[in-house]
Formats: structure tokens, sequence, C-alpha cells
């Protein structure tokens, strides 16, 4: 591809011509702009706005460069603006969802404790070097592993951080603590929630333990 020169908007004040200052684009700035839309709207303002008419008579090498120039810095602000965030209904009902877990868990009910994950073939449980699959593998393996209160202990969601990934898609990390008689084991997690029709529910989970 052949390289083409533009001419860049440097300054304002005096003589425009003064700051005009040709420098070497790969690819042309007419190329991008024209691929994206933005040259397009550049020119309507080039040929529409009173005051770049003014600044036309004059100069419409430096009327030009206006016109696009301010659609490229708005562009540039769209594409810069901070990644999504959640805001506080999502929060509180994702957060609502793990507290029901605590509390389940708390009061000894591995059947409440588990209506935060979804009840799908396709959820994942990741612990150590397993993988588990389906609600219903999810629901037995902590039937096997926490089979009373004293193994349940009482358990502890802490550190929680929320992300929206999409209107309909969450990921999740913390902190999970266990208080028993004999030992206080804890950890990390890392949770992906869906919204689904009954509300957020938990699609995949990868809990690891600290070594002791």
């Amino acid at each position: 591809m052949q390289k083409s020169r533009c001419t860049v908007l440097s300054g304002w004040m005096g003589d425009a011509s003064r700051f005009m200052i040709r420098v070497n684009v790969f690819p042309s700035v007419e190329t991008i702009l024209h691929c994206s839309g933005w040259l397009r709207q550049g020119l309507v303002a080039y040929y529409r706005f009173r005051m770049l008419q003014v600044i036309r008579l004059a100069n419409s090498g430096l009327a030009r460069a206006i016109a696009i120039t301010s659609y490229i810095l708005m562009a540039t602000n769209v594409s810069a603006a901070p990644a999504r965030t959640p805001n506080r209904v999502v929060v509180a009902q994702i957060r609502s969802v793990l507290r029901a877990q605590q509390d389940a868990w708390n009061r000894g009910d591995i059947e409440g404790f588990m209506n935060g994950y979804a009840r799908s073939a396709s959820t994942v449980f990741i612990s150590e070097d397993s993988i588990r699959r389906g609600w219903e593998t999810v629901r037995a393996r902590y039937r096997q592993k926490y089979s009373d209160r004293a193994k349940m202990g009482t358990l502890n969601f802490s550190d929680i951080e929320i992300n929206l990934l999409s209107p309909d898609a969450a990921v999740v990390v913390g902190r999970w603590k266990l208080e028993r008689a004999k030992d206080r084991p804890y950890g990390r997690f890392t949770l992906i929630f869906k919204r689904l029709p009954e509300g957020w529910r938990i699609v995949h989970d990868h809990t690891s333990a600290a070594t002791p």
C-alpha cells in the first residue's frame, strides 16, 4: 500500500498557515475515516457549519482539517469510554444470591445453597484437579463432602468484586472461609453469573482452597 500525505492542524492563532505541519501517515487518514464513516460526517460539517464556511473562504484546507479533526476527537472520546460497569440493581441482585447461599449453608441447607446455581446440565464446578458438569453432579459433590453440620461449619464470603460482562452475564471473584471446630479452611473463587428467567444464577464456579 502506498503512503500518502495529509495535513494535521497543530495550532490556532494568527496566520493559521504557519501552524500547518506536513506529516506522513500510513495508511492515509482519509482511508481510515472513509472506512469508519467519519470522513463523510466531517465533510458534512465542512460544507454546512457557518463558522467553517467563513474559514473556508480564507483557507479551505484549514476548514476541512478542523471538520475532520473534530470528528476524530469525538470518535476517540467514544472509543475511550470506560469499560462497562455494573449498575446498582445488578450488583444488589447478585449479592443477594450469594447472601442467600451463605445463609442456606449456615443453617445446614445444601438444597437452598444449590439454588444459587443454574439448574442445567451445562453448569460447571471446578475444584482442585476435577471438573464436574451438571447441577445434579455438583449437588452430589456437596452432599458427599459436607455430609453433616460439623463438616459444613460456618461459611463466610468476603472481598467480593462484581464485573458486568454484558447485560446478561457477570464475573464475580471473592474469598470464602469456613469456621469449623477443628480447622478453618479458606480460599478464593471465580464465578460466572448468567441472567436467567428465574434471576441471576451461577453457571461456572471455579473454587480453590489455600494451602494450609
